[in-house]
């Protein structure tokens, strides 16, 4: 049984019950679902596209993501979710990686198709969310749902064969640059879609999303976890701090989910007399600080937290049902059984797992930071990235306590105390979390280099994350102007270096590869380093001198990041 065929199932079960609750507007479970037969009526009938086949989405938070999303689904297509903050030419490999048949582009991002158009392969058939077009050779969407029967299509297109067979391509940043298309099957659909029954939801509860859906947290534990419940699912265009709480209130939310920025923004928003006043009771997510968790509880109230940790294609996963506080769960002989992992020496000069003089990874201490990896194996497989074998190859670490054995590199660094739980100490290699998504400092740091100035760019996380050294070519002067309108203009707004460092010569590591230690270490302190420092200020919209008057209102949170 599929994540679809539950939702079906609960159409026919509880037809009148609201799904989607969407800027006031009600869709029920049968609205979903007729509306989703529209749309695969209309592409039924489009002969081109086959069970199978590849259908990329590039639209924002709205009822009809999910009604593309599930319309295609009924027709047995792998749907692709485009991160709709990704422009240009890494948005361009995204679609080329997971080669669909189709694009089908929201209203919204019709600025960023103008962009990409003439560089999209020719046998692409592209169709927007519109009743007219402007665009020569695009189809539009909207007025041929509308012509189209709620009729539901043959049950044998959606039917699958086994459950380790790919649904949908959600990206990751990766840690090496451009964004990878992870294969995600109906087996992690139906393990993410159980996270909020794990966590003590149920149908009564009413789940709130502000949580942009192309990533998993949204669509396979949000969306996927209300299917599970046969719950009810407030869905906002985007997350706003200011519309939060009463939000929740006027909807009677039971449930959040969160990353962790998400906290620390509601805890900066002005304090108010009616904070505690909702029905919130829990509240899901991962990468929440200790001390915004600390401040989150004593400012709104008796909300259980319930962090998690888990990659979007990992074969891993960790639950805090205890609410301890920093921690991503705990485990036990048990747990092991079923998801074998082990934390293990790591090098961090050289990027890769310590191994002994008989070529073995060594396991760490209790208490001490090791990075996590867990078994590949029949009952936890690793299904990859789409496109792209030697991705694949690169995520898996072989021969690692014997001969033939096979793990899955989370790339990230956890700590386990003496009593068994767990903690996320940090991302190793070159990505950084910020407002809730990872950026690649590859991909960053490709940017900045185009601009004819610049020598190189060395970009890393610092405790405020994105911060660019740079070297200048001979001769040349750094152009604070120019840099600001590049970097805005090829990089999501998430992924601008909020800092830059302007240096004489770059350090490097042994293995040539930039020196980053030592930098973030120095971080972005006037009073600490003597090279000039400069701050992207987004109310001049501008990089402006970093003074020691600046650097202390950043971290008193006068100023606004």
């Amino acid at each position: 049984v599929t994540v679809l065929d539950k939702f079906l199932q609960l159409a026919e079960k509880q037809p009148h019950k609201p799904f989607l609750i969407y800027e006031g507007k009600v869709h029920t479970y049968q609205d979903v679902d007729r509306r989703s037969n529209r749309i695969a009526q209309v592409f039924l009938n489009h002969g081109a596209l086959k069970k199978g086949d590849t259908v990329a989405l590039l639209m924002g938070n709205e009822p009809d993501f999910i009604h593309v999303w599930f319309g295609f689904a009924k027709l047995g297509c792998v749907v692709a979710f485009l991160n709709f903050n990704v422009r240009a030419r890494s948005l361009l490999h995204c679609i080329s990686s997971c080669e669909p048949k189709i694009l089908v582009v929201g209203e919204d991002f019709l600025g960023t198709l103008k962009e990409i158009l003439p560089n999209l392969e020719k046998d692409l058939s592209v169709w927007i969310m519109t009743k007219a077009s402007t665009f020569p050779s695009v189809h539009t969407l909207l007025d041929k749902i509308e012509a189209a029967s709620e009729d539901p299509v043959p049950i044998n297109r959606r039917s699958a064969n086994n459950l380790k067979s790919s649904v949908l391509y959600i990206f990751t940043s990766g840690t090496t640059g451009l964004p990878k298309a992870a294969i995600i099957s109906h087996l992690q659909t139906l393990k993410g879609a159980a996270g909020l029954w794990a966590f003590g939801a149920t149908a009564e509860d009413i789940i709130y999303i502000t949580l942009p859906l192309y990533h998993s947290a949204a669509s396979l534990l949000g969306i996927g976890g209300c299917i599970e419940l046969g719950a009810t699912c407030v869905l906002k265009k985007k997350f706003s701090a200011s519309q939060f709480w009463s939000d929740c209130k006027k909807y009677n939310v039971t449930v959040i989910q969160y990353i962790g920025e998400l906290c620390r923004y509601l805890c900066s928003q002005p304090e108010n007399e009616g904070d505690k006043d909702h029905k919130v009771r829990l509240a899901v997510g991962n990468g929440v600080r200790n001390d915004v968790w600390r401040e989150f509880l004593d400012r709104f109230g008796a909300v259980k937290i319930c962090e998690f940790y888990g990659a979007t294609e990992g074969n891993i996963c960790f639950m805090n049902h205890t609410g301890k506080i920093g921690s991503v769960g705990r485990t036990n002989f048990f747990y092991k059984l079923f998801f074998p992992f082990d934390l293990i020496k790591y090098d961090f000069q050289k990027y890769e797992p310590i191994r002994n003089k008989h070529g073995w990874c060594e396991k760490v201490k209790k208490g001490e930071p090791g990075l996590l990896i867990s078994k590949v194996n029949v009952k936890n497989p690793f299904f990859g990235y789409a496109g792209n074998k030697r991705h694949t190859e690169k995520k898996l670490l072989c021969e690692v306590f014997k001969k033939g054995d096979m793990y899955f590199n989370t790339g990230d660094l956890i700590v386990q105390d003496h009593e068994n739980f767990l903690y996320f100490w940090d991302r190793i290699g070159d990505t950084f979390r910020w407002k809730g998504e990872n950026v690649a400092t590859t991909e960053v740091s490709d940017v900045i280099i185009m601009l004819d100035f610049i020598q190189e760019a060395n970009v890393y996380g610092v405790s405020v994350p994105g911060m660019a050294s740079l070297i200048l070519k001979q001769n040349m002067s750094l152009d604070l102007d120019q840099m600001y309108k590049h970097v805005v203009t090829y990089l999501p707004s998430y992924a601008c270096p909020l800092f830059l460092r302007l240096q004489k010569k770059m350090e490097i590591t042994g293995t040539f590869k930039q020196q980053k230690f030592q930098l973030v270490d120095e971080g972005f302190n006037p009073s600490a380093v003597t090279d000039p420092l400069y701050f992207l200020d987004n109310s001049k919209k501008a990089y402006v001198l970093l003074t020691k008057e600046v650097h202390e209102m950043i971290l008193s949170g006068k100023l606004k990041l």
